[in-house]
């Protein structure tokens, strides 16, 4: 039983011994005085969830409904909000996923999924950022796009050590085939448990997009690859470049050519600039960076700033809105160093 606090307890002959160095407590300063300031500056103000355009959407800016809850499946949850982040060698990453306006407004549950994970250890560790987008519409669209990261995401870590080494050594070919391979299979999983719950094929899907970052200050090379509705947008010299153009009608199907997206399987091999942004996203953001100029405008601005916002800015940066624009966000963005 634990002394009683306060208590004074006996002390045993022959046992008592001088308290170790690292036992003692030591004096600490008290901290120095935070200085008032001056009455004229201005008030650091809060990250504030903004709105574009001349009108307001139709959503509240803030979740309102929660989704339904299963007692007997807690574990199945998902959060409105998730937020990552992470700094190596040149690099800082930001990523984030939440629910769209609809969605909060009707307490229906976020259908993107972003997955972010390190393999391996020291300068030959790879950072994946995997994210997926499901339609609002199709009733499997969040287990699927949850379903579709884990799969690729495992598949990359099981093979972390000759992705690293192939992007070291600017094996394009090897690394287009050996993503495409394993992004087929994880939309070939998705098919099987579509089957398996009766759904359409259309049901049980989701647009994917993943980002391989090498730890290795040493090397610059982003890869990204996907399919489906999502988008990969960099800024440069401040002014955005849409790297996946969507393709017109007549070249659906087409492959283009090399470092340029692809109908059914997007890839992208690159070496990042010092002052690059890199943008990668799910439908619900790639939708408005095309077609609102105020949007990219705004982030352009933001964004070119010395230092990359943290956490809670990236979050505000993420969610502006957009009358017209109500669908899940999901994004993961890296500033160059």
């Amino acid at each position: 039983m634990p002394p009683v606090s306060g208590a004074e307890l006996p002390v045993r002959r022959g046992y008592a011994q001088a308290p170790r160095p690292e036992d003692r407590t030591e004096e600490v300063p008290a901290p120095e005085p935070v200085p008032e300031p001056p009455a004229d500056a201005p008030a650091q103000r809060r990250p504030e969830v903004h709105h574009l355009g001349d009108r307001a959407p139709t959503y509240a800016a803030e979740p309102g409904a929660l989704p339904p809850a299963d007692p007997a499946a807690l574990d199945a949850l998902t959060p409105d909000t998730v937020l990552e982040g992470a700094r190596y060698g040149t690099y800082t990453l930001r990523a984030a996923s939440l629910r769209g306006d609809s969605a909060r407004f009707r307490g229906e549950v976020r259908r993107d999924f972003l997955l972010t994970a390190r393999f391996g250890s020291g300068d030959d560790a790879l950072v994946l950022v995997a994210l997926a987008g499901g339609d609002r519409a199709a009733p499997g669209a969040a287990e699927a796009a949850a379903e579709l990261c884990r799969t690729v995401a495992a598949a990359v870590g099981r093979s972390q050590g000759r992705l690293a080494e192939d992007i070291r050594a600017g094996r394009r070919d090897a690394l287009r085939s050996g993503l495409q391979r394993l992004t087929d299979r994880g939309y070939g999983r998705l098919r099987a448990r579509a089957a398996e719950l009766g759904l359409a094929e259309a049901a049980y899907t989701a647009g994917l997009r993943g980002l391989l970052l090498p730890v290795d200050p040493e090397c610059r090379t982003r890869v990204c690859f996907g399919s489906g509705a999502g988008g990969l947008f960099r800024l440069r010299s401040g002014q955005w470049q849409d790297l996946e153009p969507v393709a017109p009608p007549a070249a659906q199907g087409a492959p283009g050519p090399d470092d340029e997206a692809e109908a059914a399987f997007r890839f992208r091999a690159s070496v990042a600039r010092p002052g690059d942004t890199l943008l990668l996203c799910s439908g619900g953001l790639a939708e408005p960076m095309r077609e609102e100029a105020a949007l990219t405008a705004e982030l352009g601005a933001r964004w070119s700033e010395a230092e990359p916002p943290g956490l809670a800015a990236f979050l505000a940066d993420i969610q502006l809105r957009l009358k017209g624009y109500a669908d899940d966000r999901t994004a993961a963005a890296v500033w160059e160093a």
